[in-house]
């Protein structure tokens, strides 16, 4: 019996509908892809011991620019529905990352947030009650291995707070992914109203956490400047615009799939920009990590 799990829905088997299909994967892909430029946006424009602050002013200012353009609040239950949604997807998701970057070598924090994909197959079986196809969980798993081999290195320490906070973050962002497919949209809500709450929800959450643990905001030179546009623009308004629009139509987990983009972009650049050096096993990495998004997307029951 085939669930809406392992097929995008509602599914229909015309030409035309598969390759509206194939056209939002390629968009919705665009937003973890630009979230690999995260790294390389933070280490060379923003002021260093800050990451919180990078965070929210990716999330409430887009946030609080679509509440203004939309004008339509949450009613009912989706109050909590969108302040549940904006902490785990954004408001605990960051400072958790955050947390596992500091503490870990970035190849081990990058590899723990590759099991994203996986959680998600675990938990859509209790909130969605649906089944994932063998194929897929053998996606997930390659996906794994494919980012291990691209980012893990010599320096591959192993932290326990760093791992149960890189673990906290990829749990919380599975449990987003999910709950944002089993909750759907309000009746005449479209993706732009509900990215407006999540985006606000989650900058709010990350308010107060941000001057508790950082204090007050950094100086902010014109690279500063330019760095935090491009994370409150692109990062996260286009980019939560994409992905949360995605994640209402393609399969859960094909589309937490897409998200180890994020660390195979974040490695290219560093090869690209940064000059850092790309050994053979590292090849072999990006080829199998693509070959898991891929597979991802094709797979059918």
């Amino acid at each position: 019996m085939s669930t809406t799990l392992d097929r995008p829905a509602p599914r229909a088997t015309t030409a035309s509908t598969s390759t509206g299909t194939a056209g939002l994967t390629a968009l919705t892909a665009l937003a973890p892809a630009v979230w690999g430029t995260t790294y390389l946006v933070t280490t060379e424009l923003l002021p260093p011991g800050h990451p919180l602050f990078a965070g929210l002013l990716r999330s409430l200012p887009a946030g609080l620019l679509l509440l203004a353009v939309f004008r339509r609040l949450p009613h009912g239950a989706w109050w909590w529905r969108s302040l549940a949604l904006g902490t785990l997807n954004i408001g605990a998701f960051f400072p958790l990352l955050f947390i596992a970057a500091e503490r870990l070598p970035g190849g081990v924090a990058a590899t723990v947030g590759a099991v994203q994909p996986l959680l998600v197959i675990a938990l859509a079986l209790p909130l969605l009650g649906e089944h994932p196809t063998a194929a897929r969980v053998g996606w997930a798993v390659a996906g794994v291995g494919g980012v291990a081999l691209v980012v893990l290195g010599p320096d591959a320490a192993l932290d326990p707070v760093g791992l149960l906070a890189g673990l906290g973050g990829a749990l919380s962002m599975a449990t987003g992914v999910v709950l944002t497919r089993r909750w759907g949209r309000p009746e005449g809500v479209g993706s732009g109203v509900l990215v407006s709450w999540l985006l606000t929800a989650g900058g709010l959450a990350l308010l107060p956490a941000t001057f508790l643990a950082e204090g007050a905001p950094p100086a902010i030179d014109a690279p500063a400047a330019a760095g935090y546009l491009w994370l409150g623009a692109i990062g996260g308004l286009a980019a939560y615009l994409l992905w949360f629009r995605g994640l209402g139509s393609l399969p859960v987990v094909a589309t937490a799939l897409l998200g180890l983009l994020s660390p195979v972009v974040a490695a290219a650049l560093g090869w690209l920009v940064l000059d850092e050096a790309l050994r053979p096993v590292q090849l072999a990495g990006f080829a199998l990590a693509l070959a898991a998004i891929l597979g991802g997307q094709l797979t059918r029951r």
